[in-house]
């Protein structure tokens, strides 16, 4: 049975925003865990002085790979802009900051506060990494604990921030702002298309969750989606959980933003940002991306840059290739292959006759005795000078930019999407799970850069038709590589000292710095 919704212009409420004057006082680098005994206390401050301050924001990362970068790269732009900033952090995922702080030594401070403890949650795990895409389910519960901790540095805060920018999984910030009564504004490190859906799964739970299938019948294309292609964690949605009931609270609470930010850049589909803005009934909705460009080590990708020896290995080899021959493997940071699926992929490249860089997540050691992320035995043999095997980490921008690389077997994570966008290579799909079916959508049927090879976490690849596909799209000058070629441009001129992300960037600044001399 199918579900269809038209979708109508809300006019969202927004409580008045009192804002507070921040302080532009030295920040240190260094890290401490506070506790209500190490707060500052309040001071008092004249009218003209606050003035004269920059805005001080509080940004709150959700701890995953694909939204923690995205937004540290955010904070480095909105720095650069007269932005001061305190981020919140927890002890082990404090290593992300370290080029952010050494960037901006006196304008951004870490606050960091212990990870909640949750009975879900191993002792010492505080990134989704460590526990894959099911993770996120009793994290973001997790983190939700650290609501009266902020209350009380807040009230205790002699310049508290006027604004909270916090990640869209963190929807619980808001009721934290109302009742600060300032303004907060979410973080989407994603498309328009996916905060759209959100909004109205989440404000119809029920409903939607008993049709096999819903339609978006006003968004372009009118999308269908099957009911288990929809976000993971609306799929594990039970009204009896807490956490759950937490989450789609966290959800719903999204919808009553200040304002929203995404990781977005309006060539790569306007109709969706023009739709999302009416449908929130303001223009504070601002697209920034693609954030990869911006970041303070954006040479390395945000990890060990190219100076490292593997990585002169890896780029010494594509120098070799002729452009635009390689098809680079790689399924993203939480995905781990089972061993039916590793062996279905290796005789699809195989038998595609094209040359590859397979990235390959390895697994615990009971997981590589299940054959999960293990490359079938004699594979690199026999393809030793056509392939490399990675292990592990890849520098995968520097290794889409390439041009030598000319595909992208992806899962089509938002930050693997655009990377593969900016390096100007079509991408072949194989969405799994969370927000991957929508951005294959996208990808394929409404931009024209993306070639479907498979769909589910469960799926097995006919390794024949998968190798044909990989050939085909990888031969001559077809469409679908024309397109990404000229979406790369298109990124990068929305990157540019005059393009619309650049711009927006500095609309999004000069809107925090109004509310900060309020």
């Amino acid at each position: 049975m199918r579900f269809t919704f038209q979708v109508f212009s809300v006019h969202r409420c927004f409580p008045t925003c009192h804002g507070h004057a921040s302080s532009d006082s030295s920040s240190s680098t260094q890290t401490s865990i506070l506790s209500s005994s190490l707060l500052h206390q309040p001071t008092t401050m004249s009218a003209e002085a606050s003035l004269n301050r920059n805005p001080h924001v509080l940004v709150f990362p959700y701890p995953a790979q694909g939204h923690m970068l995205s937004l540290l790269d955010l904070t480095h732009q909105l720095s650069l802009r007269g932005v001061t900033i305190t981020i919140l952090i927890t002890p082990k995922n404090l290593p992300f900051l370290s080029s952010l702080l050494s960037s901006h030594p006196s304008s951004v401070t870490p606050l960091v506060l212990p990870f909640p403890s949750d009975p879900l949650i191993p002792p010492g795990v505080e990134h989704v990494k460590d526990l894959g895409n099911r993770g996120n389910l009793p994290i973001m519960a997790a983190l939700g604990k650290l609501h009266d901790p902020l209350i009380n540095w807040f009230n205790s805060h002699p310049n508290p921030p006027v604004a909270i920018l916090s990640d869209f999984f963190l929807g619980w910030t808001q009721h934290l702002a109302t009742r600060l009564q300032i303004p907060r504004i979410a973080f989407f490190p994603t498309g328009a298309f996916l905060p759209y859906i959100f909004d109205y799964i989440w404000s119809n739970v029920e409903k939607v969750k008993s049709f096999s299938e819903v339609e978006f019948s006003h968004l372009p294309g009118s999308p269908v989606f099957k009911q288990e292609h929809l976000p993971s964690v609306f799929q594990l949605y039970k009204q009896s959980d807490p956490n759950l009931e937490f989450v789609k609270d966290s959800m719903i609470a999204n919808t009553k933003s200040w304002g929203y930010v995404l990781n977005y850049f309006d060539a790569l589909e306007t109709q969706y940002v023009q739709i999302f803005k009416k449908h929130v009934g303001h223009d504070r909705v601002f697209t920034v991306g693609p954030l990869s460009l911006t970041g303070p080590d954006v040479s390395g990708g945000g990890n060990s840059g190219s100076g490292s020896e593997p990585n002169d290995q890896v780029l010494t080899w594509l120098d070799g290739c002729p452009d635009g021959s390689v098809v680079y493997v790689c399924f993203g940071s939480q995905k781990l292959l089972r061993k039916e699926q590793m062996e279905a992929l290796s005789n699809g490249l195989e038998k595609s006759g094209t040359r590859f860089i397979w990235v390959v997540k390895p697994g615990t050691t009971q997981q590589q005795d299940d054959g999960y992320g293990v490359v079938p035995d004699g594979f690199e043999n026999r393809l030793m000078g056509r392939g490399l095997v990675i292990k592990g980490w890849a520098p995968q921008s520097l290794i889409l930019s390439h041009k030598a690389v000319g595909g992208f077997l992806s899962h089509c994570g938002w930050n693997s999407v655009l990377e593969g966008i900016v390096g100007g290579v079509m991408i072949l799909a194989w969405p799994m799970e969370a927000d991957q079916f929508m951005n294959a959508r996208l990808l394929v049927d409404y931009v024209g850069v993306g070639v479907r090879v498979c769909e589910g976490e469960d799926s097995v690849p006919d390794s024949d038709e998968l190798g044909r596909v990989i050939a085909e799209s990888m031969t001559g000058g077809v469409a679908v590589k024309v397109q990404a070629k000229d979406l790369k441009e298109k990124a990068l001129a929305a990157m540019s000292d005059d393009g619309s992300s650049i711009k927006n960037l500095d609309r999004f600044a000069e809107q925090l710095g109004q509310l900060g001399r309020r």
